[in-house]
């Protein structure tokens, strides 16, 4: 079971910020996403949006373990 957390915009699309959602790796994660919610799933796919495990920023698909976290994160600004 994976801890997914969306930020910002992706957020606000999805109508929820944190979700516990079953998944192996980060790729069975991402295709579960894309049966629940294709437009999320688009947002996801977003070359500017970066996905963290565990709090590492990863681009690839890596395996998941029980108590994994991701996080995606869409392009921030701030001043």
């Amino acid at each position: 079971m994976a801890r997914v957390l969306l930020f910002g915009r992706l957020a606000d699309l999805a109508g929820w910020r944190e979700r516990d959602i079953p998944a192996v790796s980060l790729a069975d994660l991402r295709g579960r996403i894309a049966t629940e919610d294709p437009a999320l799933f688009d947002a996801l796919q977003a070359p500017a949006v970066r996905t963290a495990v565990d709090q590492e920023l990863v681009s690839l698909d890596v395996a998941l373990g029980p108590d994994s976290e991701v996080a995606f994160l869409p392009p921030m600004s701030g001043g």
